[in-house]
């Protein structure tokens, strides 16, 4: 591969770079030995790349026709020709992803291709004019460089159209798992598969607030099913009782109001969502207080008593309808009394300390609830009804205050009551 030192260098152009400077007659001397030269690169690059090693197999092929289409390419740019045959290097690119291969050998090839090109040429070209030898030098890097770029581009194109793909999957599978009736198993998995999602025994459903997050929306991990365009943003969870999950999740969770829903089979997702629902349903009231994120089975409780409000109220309204004709402040002490007696065990002296007042204060107030409830408060049955109504009451109260700014420790929670 010789040229002689008489060939002609084109005009230059700041816009051709070193293709400028080139003679395009060197063309016509390069072409002849391009066979040669793809062998060597080809040979070299099955030695120094491990994934080209074997000379079989896709990789094989596919180098070869790369090298061969880059030579010749290469050739095409100093005859004068423009990089036109961009769109085959992104196909190389795109079909790389689409084979689930790492780009990274083929960049590595081109690297390896490249020295070798050169060699060749710095090699059979010592009549040629140093500036033309330095242009030829530069030209086979920039090549690659375009190269490269262009195999990157679609490889990038791919691997987004793949996970654009992979993301309506995984909210089709999202939204499928929270259809009422529950889908059946087999439906399930076979979403499940196409979504590359490996199905687990439990999930629980998360319900999310995050209509007044300033912040960019919470990072999960890739396991987590999400739909944050949801009109109610919505996540599951597999395997949210595994080691390291619940504190992963609370990390995530760490910005926005959530609410986490029991954690049941795959198939009763949706329940998990309906409570979890609820739930953030009732902590937007203030009946549920908590910092961070809120789990269902720590107010399970509170879940059972409002799962019917007209009934619960129904239920107030008949237990506690000795206290209906007083005032609302001697309803409110004596609620307020009667709950914290059923939960220290009937015992005085434990309400006073609950309550912060004199025991002797106390005493007052039990009498006055015995001569209102009579017999009822002998009645177990009874006082389970009455401690279910008064605890809801509470948690009422403690919604509807938003400016006291009192806060009181009773049975180990924390609630707002109402000055009196």
């Amino acid at each position: 591969m010789t040229a002689e030192a008489s060939l002609p260098a084109r005009s230059s152009d700041s816009e051709l770079g070193p293709w400028s400077d080139i003679p395009g007659e060197l063309a016509e001397h390069i072409r002849p030995h391009l066979d040669e030269v793809a062998e060597e690169i080809i040979s070299e690059i099955q030695l120094r790349v491990r994934e080209y090693s074997r000379g079989e197999g896709p990789y094989a092929s596919m180098l070869r026709l790369v090298v061969e289409r880059a030579l010749q390419h290469f050739v095409d740019r100093i005859a004068g020709n423009g990089f036109d045959d961009e769109e085959f290097f992104v196909s190389i690119g795109r079909g790389e992803a689409g084979e689930g291969r790492s780009l990274d050998p083929l960049q590595s090839a081109m690297r390896v291709g490249s020295l070798v090109a050169w060699r060749r040429l710095s090699a059979n070209a010592f009549d040629l004019d140093p500036r033309i030898i330095a242009s030829l030098g530069e030209a086979v890097f920039l090549h690659q460089d375009e190269i490269a770029k262009a195999a990157g581009e679609g490889y990038s194109q791919a691997k987004a159209a793949v996970a654009g793909e992979m993301q309506r999957r995984r909210r089709r599978l999202l939204d499928l798992l929270l259809t009422e009736p529950t889908p059946g198993q087999e439906a399930i998995a076979d979403l499940a598969a196409a979504a590359h999602w490996q199905m687990p025994k439990t999930v629980a459903a998360v319900a999310l607030d995050i209509r007044h997050q300033d912040t960019r929306p919470p990072a999960f991990p890739p396991d987590v099913l999400v739909d944050l365009s949801r009109t109610l943003p919505s996540l599951i969870i597999p395997d949210p009782d595994g080691p390291g999950r619940a504190a992963l999740v609370d990390r995530a969770l760490a910005d926005c109001a959530g609410v986490i829903g029991p954690t049941v089979p795959v198939t009763e997702a949706a329940r998990s969502m309906h409570l979890a629902r609820q739930m953030l349903q009732l902590a937007g009231r203030g009946v549920i207080e908590a910092d961070g994120v809120i789990r269902c089975v720590d107010h399970m409780s509170t879940l059972i008593m409002f799962q019917d409000e007209n009934l619960l109220d129904s239920l107030a309204d008949l237990r506690l309808a000795p206290l209906s004709h007083l005032r609302n402040s001697q309803q409110d002490r004596l609620a307020e009394t009667l709950l914290a007696w059923l939960q220290s065990g009937r015992n005085a002296n434990e309400v006073a300390m609950r309550l912060h007042v004199h025991p002797q204060t106390v005493r007052y107030r039990l009498r006055q609830l015995e001569e209102l409830f009579g017999d009822q408060l002998l009645d177990p049955d009874l006082r389970f009804d009455l401690e279910i109504v008064l605890r809801a009451r509470r948690l009422q109260q403690g919604s509807a205050v938003t400016t006291t700014g009192e806060h009181r420790a009773v049975s180990g929670e924390v609630i707002t009551l109402r000055r009196i």
